[in-house]
Parts: C-alpha cells; sequence; structure tokens
C-alpha cells in the first residue's frame, strides 16, 4: 500500500525530524500535531497542523485534538471494500496512510520520588494509544511506528517499493503497536492501583520475564512476571530455578536492613548467619562463625564488592547463589571455577528493588499487606536492670534480622562480635537446648545475652525476670530486654 499521507506525534522526537525529511521527498502529505508539528517547521519541512486536517480546533488544553472521525475514519476504513470507500468519500474521510505515534512518557514520570497523582494523570496519553489501535487494527493498509529504531526501516522499504511498505512488514509493526499500547495501559494500571483511594478492588498485571524449568516441586509449571531481570544480573551459573528466585528475593530483603558493610547467609530464605563490620571479610567470618554446616547449599548475600580475599573464603563452602553489587575481576576468577554457583549483580540498591505489597494466594482469593519495611516501634525497657549500650547494640542489630525469619523466630544475638542465629525450625526444644550447656558447644558465649524474639512460648521459662504464666504470651515488636540471670 503506497504510503500519500502520514500523521506524525511523538514524544521521543530522537530522528522525527530527518524521518519527515525524508518522507516529504517521496512527495507524502505530513500533518502533525503540537510540539511535532513545530519542530519540523523550525526544520523548514512542510508540514499540516492536526486542527487543518480535522477543521476542528485542539481543545482542552490539547486533551482532545486526534479523537476525530477524521482521523480514525481515516485510518480504519478498509481500502478496496466498496461500501467503505463509498461511506469515506460521503464523510470527507482522507486516507492516513502512516503513523508515527511515541506516547506520553507516563512511566518516567511516575519513576520520580517527588510525582504527585495529578502529574502522573496529565501524563496518560489517550489520543496517542487510539491512533495506535486504529492504525495497527487496519494493518493490512495502514503501516504504523512506535519505535525510532524502525525509521530507517520503513525508509527503505519504501524506496525498495516505489513508497509503498510491504504487508509482512507491516503486520510485524502491528504487533509491536499492541505490544506497547499493552505495555502502556499495564504501567498506567499498576501505578494507580498503588495510588487508588478506594480498597474496592486489586488488580496486578506485569509483563512475562520467563517460564521457569519447574516450580517449588519439578511437577509444578511456574514462570516469573515483572521487571526482575532489571534488577538483577547473572553473571555466571545455571539458569535461575523458582527456588533461587525466592531466595534472592529473602536476600535482598534483609540486606536492604543494613547500611553498614554485612555479609547474610540464607537457606531456604531463612537467615542462618549475619555479621557485620567495617572490613567485608570480618562481616563474613562473624556470619560463617554462626554455624558452618548450615551454610552449605545455601545463598549469600553482600552489600559491598567481593573481592579476591573475600572470593578464596566463600569458595571454600558450596553455595547455590552469591548475590552483590559488584565481584572484582579476581573475584569472578576464582568463584567462576565451579561451573554450577550462580553469581548474581543487585544493579541497584537494595532498598529500591523491594517490593511495595506483600501477596499470598489463598483458598479464594489474595491476601495483601504493605512490605515490612522494619519500622521500629518506641523502644521499652521492662526488666529490672537497664541493658547496657553495647547490649542495645546487639538487640537492634538482632532486631533488624528477626524480621527475616520464619515464625517462629529466635535470634540470638551475641555481644555485637558475632550473630548467632536460629531460624525457623526453632522450636522449644532447640530454646531449651539454647538456656543449657549446648549452646557453649556451638560457640556461644556463656555469658548472658540478648535475645530478639517472635516467638509463642508454651512452657515456663528462666529467660525472663519473672516466669512466664500459662498459656503462651506472645512477644511484640516492641524491643524488650531480657537477661538470663
Amino acid at each position: 500500500m503506497k504510503i500519500t499521507r502520514a500523521l506524525l506525534s511523538v514524544s521521543d522526537k530522537t530522528g522525527i525530524a530527518d524521518f519527515a525529511r525524508a518522507l516529504e521527498k517521496q512527495g507524502v502529505d505530513i500533518i502533525s500535531t503540537g510540539g511535532t508539528a513545530e519542530l519540523l517547521r523550525k526544520k523548514k519541512i512542510p508540514v499540516r497542523d492536526i486542527s487543518s486536517f480535522t477543521a476542528f480546533p485542539e481543545v482542552l488544553e490539547g486533551r482532545v485534538k486526534t479523537l476525530h472521525p477524521r482521523v480514525h475514519g481515516g485510518l480504519l476504513y478498509k481500502r478496496g471494500n466498496p461500501k467503505h470507500e463509498k461511506e469515506a468519500r460521503d464523510q470527507g474521510f482522507e486516507p492516513i496512510d502512516l503513523v508515527v505515534v511515541n506516547l506520553y512518557p507516563f512511566e518516567q514520570t511516575v519513576a520520580k520520588p517527588d510525582v504527585t497523582l495529578a502529574e502522573a494523570i496529565e501524563n496518560i496519553d489517550i489520543g496517542g494509544p487510539s491512533m495506535l489501535r486504529s492504525a495497527a487494527k487496519n494493518y493490512e493498509s495502514v503501516t504504523v511506528v512506535v519505535d525510532p529504531a524502525d525509521y530507517d526501516l520503513v525508509l527503505e522499504t519504501m524506496r525498495d517499493n516505489n513508497g509503498e511498505t510491504t504487508l509482512k512488514l507491516r503486520e510485524r509493526l502491528a504487533i509491536k503497536a499492541f505490544i506497547k499500547t499493552s505495555a502502556y495501559d499495564r504501567a498506567i494500571g499498576t501505578f494507580l492501583n498503588q495510588e487508588q483511594t478506594t480498597d474496592a478492588s486489586f488488580s496486578l498485571t506485569m509483563p512475562l520475564v520467563t517460564h521457569l524449568r519447574y516450580g517449588e516441586n519439578p511437577h509444578q509449571k511456574a514462570a516469573l512476571y515483572g521487571d526482575f531481570d532489571k534488577h538483577f544480573e547473572k553473571l555466571h551459573g545455571k539458569e535461575l530455578s523458582f527456588n533461587n528466585i525466592l531466595d534472592i528475593s529473602a536476600a535482598t530483603s534483609l540486606i536492604s536492613d543494613f547500611a553498614e558493610a554485612t555479609v547474610a547467609i540464607l537457606k531456604h530464605t531463612n537467615p542462618c548467619g549475619v555479621g557485620s563490620d567495617s572490613d567485608l571479610h570480618e562481616a563474613w567470618e562473624k556470619a560463617f562463625a554462626t554455624d558452618k554446616q548450615a551454610p552449605f547449599g545455601g545463598i549469600i548475600v553482600c552489600n559491598r564488592e567481593i573481592d579476591e580475599s573475600l572470593a578464596k573464603a566463600i569458595s571454600e563452602i558450596f553455595s547455590e547463589v552469591i548475590i552483590a553489587p559488584e565481584f572484582s575481576g579476581e573475584a569472578r576468577t576464582i568463584l567462576q571455577k565451579k561451573k554450577n554457583l550462580r553469581l548474581i549483580r543487585l544493579l541497584d540498591p537494595a532498598t529500591e528493588v523491594l517490593p511495595k505489597k506483600d501477596i499470598r494466594s489463598v483458598c479464594g482469593g489474595l491476601l495483601v499487606q504493605d512490605v515490612d519495611i522494619g519500622a521500629e516501634e518506641g523502644e521499652r525497657v521492662v526488666s529490672k536492670r537497664q541493658p547496657t549500650e553495647d547490649e542495645l547494640k546487639a538487640m537492634r542489630f538482632g532486631w533488624r534480622v528477626v524480621k527475616h525469619v520464619k515464625s517462629n523466630a529466635i535470634v540470638y544475638a551475641g555481644p555485637i562480635a558475632l550473630w548467632p542465629l536460629a531460624p525457623d525450625k526453632c522450636p522449644e526444644s532447640i530454646l531449651r537446648g539454647l538456656q543449657s550447656g549446648k549452646r557453649r558447644k556451638r560457640g556461644f558465649p556463656s555469658r548472658a545475652a540478648p535475645w530478639p524474639v517472635m516467638h509463642f512460648f508454651h512452657f515456663r521459662m528462666d529467660l525472663l525476670p519473672r516466669p512466664m504464666p500459662a498459656p503462651a504470651a506472645r512477644f511484640s515488636r516492641a524491643v524488650r530486654f531480657a537477661m538470663k540471670k
């Protein structure tokens, strides 16, 4: 279908002037809107305003300019269909053979930290997606372009085909247009869903990242949706599994709570060792000293670059995944000797990749809650003796960890130098064992130490200044000071 008339309306003006000039040289009548028309005039390219084409002015601060029957009639009528051809002539519809549109930058706008709802709404493009869909629906006759990268291909095809584009090209570009409008609507829906002032409904739409080999178990199908791949880069190792991705997310969430150099070791999303120190290698030693068996086959996450020294230490044990903001060249050389070990680079600060909602599937629906970002309640000491500053530091450290341990959670935060941890699977029997001499055998300090807890206790215990009454008592997120006498 030969292109005789084109409508150009773009937010991203990259290459549009050169593209329009090439169209003009091929005798194409160019119609344009707003800033695009202004740019073309500055470049001395002949152009008609959209209001001249429609015989209707742009109104409502530009909200209504292309939403007009002469635009959509010129795009949608079927060329070669006698009935359509007659109606188009009767209504004065001039054919539009090429539409070049890219949309208001909604996603870039809402990515700004201080964006307002009103500003976001003003950046919702209405006319652009409407033209794209009309043109794409009628791709048998109309060429639609949403990506500046396709300008050269369209011009080359026109030159090779006496001003026409091929059906194959039009079909491919139409699919691209529908994908674009779908993603655009999805971005709008996702943002407004987060900003909604009513809880009458909940919806979430995300693009497919990849199909996974299987889910939590081999018989379960699974896929990953969203923009996970924009935040995590696999540098080495096997394909990520469903469980790997869960572990990576849990590890990132945990490390986001620490500004100082920190290393954490996780197993099945549960931290089993966390250490902080000004020297990352020392932080690793603290985390690893917790339990030298539990890290086997686990996940290691750091919030600083892994260097050669730390890589040598880590490589001595078997790990599934190692996550860090960067790996030195020497560290990669060492770690990549293990062909199955997955090395993951965290591309953004951990605090910026956390989900905003925690969503759980339940029978008959979804449970949705805000993500626990660790807002601390006021500290309240309930014991007779006031804790020392070192004890408070240890408890605050442990409190940042305990929220990442699955209930029942007990974190044994030894006095600053070591942060042993008893994760989930930590019933009363383990607690009693830790109260006994067993803790000394595992390397726990024999002196008293704070225990940040989040657990239902079903028995009396001498961990607290006064006995626990029956039935069970539950500790809240207010920090309580507890010392074994």
